[in-house]
């Protein structure tokens, strides 16, 4: 099977799986930084469809950080292991421990990547939550239940490439998956692009800056009073 060039390509191949959606009024397009972010623009782009991150960060186990306990995600959603947090007795208190300090960073990069501009409203919409690929899914997974909280209408996972029997589970939570590619076997994403550089947070910040002018995000209502 062929690899794609970069991310920006892969979002190009994933958009045209995504014709149905495209100039609905109802579709916003949700990237997982930073490596979703080239992707989901292309397919914003291709879609004629606003563009925002939701942001997910792994749990690593203290000493061990490479090992995920769990995932957290924009919102304070927690989604853990069970199996390592079992094996590892893992305290309940080091777990709040690492997601304190793991909701301060996801604070800070939706600062740094938003440049002020507030959180789309989910409320009601079609949501296509994109990444550059699927490996175990657990970031996706914690995305998704913490999307689903907030009452969109339909969630759509969409990806490049992925394992096939990730995909298979994803459909478990999503309304909809779409892997343009499942090879088998899967051993990594990156082993599917010709370029797998690290996307930068610039990178981020432009992409999304850009896509804002393009096609604006809806800011959420103010409340009734």
């Amino acid at each position: 099977m062929n690899r794609f060039l970069d991310r920006r390509e892969a979002g190009r191949a994933l958009a045209r799986r995504l014709g149905a959606y495209a100039g609905r009024p109802d579709v916003l397009v949700l990237a997982l930084p930073r490596g979703g972010v080239p992707v989901a623009f292309e397919v914003a782009k291709a879609l004629r469809a606003p563009l925002d991150v939701f942001l997910v960060r792994k749990l690593g186990v203290p000493g061990q950080e490479e090992l995920a306990m769990g995932a957290i995600a924009t919102g304070g959603g927690v989604l853990l292991n069970d199996e390592v947090v079992q094996a590892l007795g893992m305290p309940d208190e080091v777990i709040e421990e690492v997601a304190a300090a793991e909701r301060q960073e996801l604070r800070r990069r939706e600062h740094l990547y938003r440049d002020g501009r507030p959180a789309p409203d989910v409320r009601g919409k079609t949501v296509i939550l994109v990444d550059d690929g699927l490996a175990t899914g657990s970031s996706m997974r914690a995305a998704l239940r913490a999307i689903r909280r907030q009452g969109p209408a339909r969630l759509v996972v969409a990806v490049p490439v992925g394992a096939m029997e990730t995909c298979e589970e994803l459909q478990a939570e999503a309304d909809e998956v779409i892997c343009a590619r499942a090879p088998y076997p899967f051993y990594s994403v990156g082993q599917w692009y010709e370029d797998f550089t690290q996307t930068g947070d610039e990178e981020v910040h432009d992409l999304l800056g850009q896509a804002a002018h393009d096609y604006p995000v809806t800011a959420p209502a103010a409340p009734e009073r």
